[in-house]
């Protein structure tokens, strides 16, 4: 497997020249965050990932977990290396200061996100869903249990979970079973069975603290009857030391495709005491504001493997020896030339890398938003930011781990045999990187979200965020001969975004399922003109930068990628379009039975 080496030159292109990460420190509540601090937590992630967590990825998903009288036990090295992460703050990062955390930004968090998910994304998803259960708590909770139970979750020594799914239900929850018992002292006694719980039992942490989804004995039908529960796995005793085992148990571990560190299990729950989390009914609320959390934390996990599937494969390009130029030898010393003079190989490398550095900006650009809806002082700008983090959530989280998928199969063929088979560590970021399409709501419900509730919001508000920016960027640089070859493939996609947009609107009104038919679709488009917007204003800025005199080669690089972004995969848009306007037609004439 190749070495990882966290792409801090990019990140902080993205963070202080692309973006205005130094304007941080202007925010209320982020006031010490400036360059000076911000560099600092970077370099310390980059060396945690680079030299604790990535050389445990590839013996981690060969060992994987494995239960043992009701116990998960990660593979070797894990439990130490989280005791690491712990002592070094690392789950407390991103933590509420009210409860011992550091309050990091979002905008530098996305990037240590990021290398972590590169480095073991196994290892990631136990303190990343504590994360999300810290977020659903610290927003529903009563007083009590965030005092309970809050500064142990943010300091990492106990974890959290979301459980949702049970056999016969995933994405329609409305069907779920497990129920809930109000007992006289305030508590409530769950029992049922979840299934596909990431870190639902490990040996990491001294506690876990499951979110669990049930419904009380009153409870009206369908997903306004859902409630949410805080369930322990040990109960706490008065002084806050965990104390008596509750009534959970993990009754499986799933036999998975990848991840496989990552303990994904059956949690059974047989009179299991809990503590109502908001309002009775009302769990279905609280419960997303985990997972939208959740979700964009699952587009860093494409990124992730995007980014070191690239590393990985450029890696071997550059040293394998295969055949010679086309033009003659390049090499001609060698007895080969390396194959990435070849013009396929570079096209495979050109588009992870493409993909890899355009979705870091706009994970960025998402999380400065996230930021400013919490801490800008101005009311407007907080709703905008709002509304743009709403809207940008589903295709984060759908576009980023579809080209998350893409990238780690360009990686795996790059490599040819040697990519398939385990020796290089390429074939285990293809199956790790499947799963991030279907969790957390898979691609296809984002989708639907996007076009059923994003757009037709508020008659369209939402979109607002977005192409207000984009069409004032285009009309702003429209006529700079500089920006042309960048600005006018973004002009044209974007206009195909807007026809797009215009028609799902309105077939959309007449029959649903033309909205649905063009639900994949239309994310896909709106997502690579996001790309090419941020390719473009990339590009800008590499070009002043060399205008101004500045040799660094970075710049060229950075430049010469957002040209093939424009030429080679911004594109796709006009295939995408064209699907869009053809109708559902085609999707729908089949008949149920003929399939």
């Amino acid at each position: 497997m190749a070495d990882y080496k966290a792409p801090l030159r990019d990140m902080r292109f993205v963070l202080f020249e692309l973006f205005d990460g130094e304007g941080l420190a202007r925010l209320p509540g982020y006031e010490e965050f400036t360059r000076d601090l911000i560099d600092p937590i970077l370099e310390e992630g980059a060396r945690f990932c680079e030299e604790v967590l990535h050389p445990l990825n590839r013996s981690g998903d060969e060992e994987g977990c494995r239960l043992e009288n009701g116990v998960v036990r990660t593979p070797a090295g894990f439990p130490e290396a989280y005791r690491l992460f712990r002592e070094g703050g690392w789950p407390s990062l991103a933590g509420d200061p009210e409860y011992g955390g550091q309050g990091l930004p979002h905008l530098v968090d996305v990037f240590i996100t990021e290398m972590i998910c590169s480095a073991n994304l196994s290892f990631g998803l136990y303190p990343g869903l504590t994360h999300g259960a810290c977020v659903a708590l610290t927003a529903y909770g009563s007083q009590e249990l965030k005092d309970a139970y809050l500064p142990k979750m943010v300091e990492g020594s106990w974890s959290g979970t979301m459980c949702l799914t049970e056999p016969h239900c995933g994405t329609d929850l409305g069907l779920l079973r497990t129920k809930a018992e109000p007992q006289p002292d305030g508590s409530y006694r769950l029992t049922g069975s979840k299934m596909f719980i990431s870190a639902g039992e490990h040996d990491l942490t001294e506690n876990i603290v499951h979110l669990v989804l049930a419904r009380l004995p009153d409870a009206p039908k369908g997903v306004k009857g859902i409630s949410l529960f805080l369930v322990p796995k040990f109960l706490p005793r008065e002084d806050g030391a965990p104390g008596a085992r509750n009534g959970v148990a993990c009754g499986a571990l799933e036999h998975k495709m990848g991840i496989k560190a990552s303990a994904t299990c059956v949690m059974n729950f047989d009179g299991a005491t809990g503590w109502l989390v908001g309002e009775p009914h009302k769990g279905l609320r609280a419960m997303f504001s985990m997972m939208n959390m959740e979700r964009v934390a699952v587009g860093l996990q494409g990124l992730g493997v995007a980014e070191a599937s690239y590393q990985g494969a450029s890696a071997y390009a550059r040293e394998r020896l295969q055949g010679r130029s086309l033009k003659g030898a390049k090499y001609p010393a060698k007895p080969a030339d390396p194959i990435v003079v070849h013009p396929d190989v570079r096209r495979m490398l050109l588009t992870q890398r493409a993909y890899a550095e355009g979705g870091r900006a706009l994970a960025a650009w998402t999380a400065q938003a996230l930021d400013a809806a919490r801490r800008d002082p101005d009311p407007a700008r907080r709703r905008e930011a709002e509304d743009f983090v709403a809207l940008m959530t589903p295709i984060v989280k759908a576009l980023l781990t579809d080209l998350g998928f893409e990238a780690a199969n360009l990686g795996m063929q790059v490599l040819g045999g040697h990519g398939y088979i385990r020796e290089h560590g390429m074939e285990q970021y293809a199956r790790d990187a499947r799963i991030a399409q279907i969790y957390e709501g898979a691609n296809g419900i984002q989708a639907l979200d996007l076009v059923g509730r994003k757009l037709p919001a508020d008659f369209g508000r939402l979109l607002r965020s977005f192409f207000h920016p984009v069409s004032d960027y285009v009309e702003a640089r429209k006529g700079d001969k500089a920006l042309r070859e960048f600005v006018e493939p973004l002009a044209k996609a974007f206009t195909r975004l807007q026809q797009a947009t215009a028609q799902i609107a309105r077939a959309g009104l007449r029959d649903p399922d033309e909205a649905g038919a063009a639900a994949t679709d239309y994310l896909r488009l709106f997502g690579l003109v996001a790309l090419a917007y941020l390719w473009a204003r990339m590009a800008e800025v590499s070009l002043a930068k060399i205008a101004a005199g500045d040799e660094d080669r970075f710049y060229a690089g950075k430049i010469a990628v957002a040209r093939f972004f424009m030429q080679r995969l911004l594109p796709q848009t006009g295939a995408l379009h064209a699907a869009i306007m053809a109708g559902a037609g085609a999707l729908m004439a089949l008949e149920d039975a003929d399939f």
